[in-house]
């Protein structure tokens, strides 16, 4: 394949398809066994990651490269430090940083500790620090996945200004939608072979997707028959030290509650509170009509409570575990029946995840690592699944996932309702919340803003209550 100077030009796959792989190659990462890559009529057959800076090859993984212990400032000139003679121009490089997160338009102060920013801003931190080289190819993979719809505008306008300066972009994402905003071509891999190039104003969203799964999908969101129950989890006047004030909500069997918001408005650090991963203040958990206290999320999982955490790699997977290792740990005791875990049956239970939630992996034994962004996420559900919980809460389930496998993630979430269970789905992707929620709440400001049932929900009305400008005449229908 080739990429043309100053376009962006796409790379579309399921996960597992080797986008991953391939830009891994580019960036010097992962040397080919053949094959060569040519830069301006020069061919090298090796590429090792100073030559690929050199070269102006710059890369945004979807897995973050930071140093959560140093500053924003400190993270973006990591390696390219900005010196006054032999010292660290410390002011100097905080004025750079200012200057390029300003061109983000994104306020972050860049003396943080990076540990201290949400996902979303550690995403933009990386994304600074690529673009803080000079680079003339940017490789960026999911730049988008955890950023709101204001701050992928601003990304997206910094894209085209790197454009008009003949910068080069290569762009993986999963989002369809964007491609038609953003690129100039797709080139569509499947299963590590490349299958087509097409410009992206000639090119249809169901002959993309069919050439990226191999098979029509032409449902985006699939149906459900279910039946609305009794009351499972009720949460009222739930409080945290930071953020969270007097969130009230309930869920149902047999429903899907979703749970929307700018990020910042307490979305995870509500499911982290529910979950006891982070201690409540005030209020009362009710779980089945029964009022609970949790301590630690040992108890939450022993109660029947299981979260899907936003971040995978860092607070759902044990990465240097094997698949099988890490798909049966929430259900230690049944594969450990005597004290000592049976691998037949810890490859069994595990086998029958991998089979249900096609996980591509050589085997049960390869380390979870090594497995792309979303089969580790597939992994993350297999491992909930094997816990048999009866509430589930989805953190941004579908980050870093294709079309074809958020399809098989959406029906399973039909499936775990249809049995009675309850789905509690926070997401910042507006389609995905109005296509598969039976009610919505919408979080700003670390309190409950809104709830709509599915008739009354739409993008707009949901945007206004999240960034708190719903119109007065409407307010005292919307806030609870």
């Amino acid at each position: 394949m080739s990429f043309s100077e100053g376009e962006v030009h796409a790379l579309l796959g399921e996960n597992g398809a080797g986008k991953s792989t391939l830009i891994k190659v580019l960036s010097g990462a992962i040397q080919p066994d053949s094959g060569d890559i040519i830069i301006d009529d020069i061919s090298y057959s090796q590429m090792s990651p100073s030559l690929a800076q050199k070269l102006g090859i710059g890369v945004i993984y979807q897995e973050f490269n930071l140093v959560p212990s140093l500053t924003v400032a400190e993270n973006i000139f990591l390696g390219n430090e900005i010196c006054k003679g032999i010292s660290v121009d410390k002011k100097k490089m905080w004025e750079e940083a200012r200057k390029i997160l300003k061109s983000l338009e994104v306020e972050i102060d860049p003396d943080t500790p990076v540990r201290e920013l949400s996902i979303a801003y550690q995403q933009i931190v990386e994304i600074t620090k690529s673009i803080s080289k000079n680079v003339r190819i940017l490789v960026m993979d999911e730049p988008t996945a955890p950023l709101t719809s204001t701050e992928v505008e601003a990304l997206f306008a910094l894209v085209k200004k790197l454009v008009s300066q003949n910068v080069t972009i290569i762009y993986i994402t999963h989002r369809i939608e964007e491609l038609f905003e953003i690129s100039d071509r797709i080139t569509i891999l499947r299963d590590g072979n490349y299958i087509d190039t097409r410009d992206t104003e000639s090119a249809a969203r169901d002959e993309l997707i069919s050439l990226m799964v191999g098979r029509p999908l032409t449902e985006q969101y699939p149906k459900r028959e279910h039946k609305v129950g009794q009351t499972v989890l009720e949460v009222k006047g739930l409080c945290t030290h930071s953020l969270l004030r007097d969130i009230c909500f309930s869920v149902k069997q047999g429903e899907v509650l979703g749970i929307s918001g700018l990020v910042g408005a307490g979305r995870t650090e509500l499911a982290r509170a529910i979950f006891a991963a982070d201690e409540i203040t005030s209020g009362e958990i009710f779980l089945h009509g029964r009022h609970i206290t949790f301590t630690s999320p040992t108890q939450a999982i022993k109660q029947g409570l299981a979260l899907i955490p936003e971040d995978r790699k860092n607070q759902g997977l044990l990465l240097n575990m094997d698949v099988a290792q890490n798909i049966t740990i929430t259900n230690i005791k049944k594969v450990s029946p005597f004290g000592v875990v049976r691998k037949k049956i810890e490859r069994k239970l595990a086998g029958e995840y991998v089979d249900k939630l096609r996980i591509k992996t050589p085997n049960l034994s390869q380390i979870t690592v090594n497995l792309s962004g979303g089969n580790q996420q597939k992994v993350v559900l297999a491992k909930w699944l094997a816990s048999q919980a009866s509430v589930y809460l989805f953190d941004e389930p579908t980050r870093g996932i294709d079309v074809g496998a958020k399809y098989e993630i959406y029906t399973l979430m039909n499936q775990l309702v249809e049995q009675g269970n309850a789905v509690i789905m926070i997401s910042s992707e507006l389609p995905e919340i109005l296509g598969m929620s039976d009610r919505i709440l919408v979080m700003s400001q670390g309190r409950i803003a809104g709830e709509l049932s599915r008739e009354e929900a739409d993008q707009d009305t949901i945007m206004r209550l999240a960034s708190g400008s719903l119109p007065e005449n409407n307010k005292d229908e919307r806030v609870v």
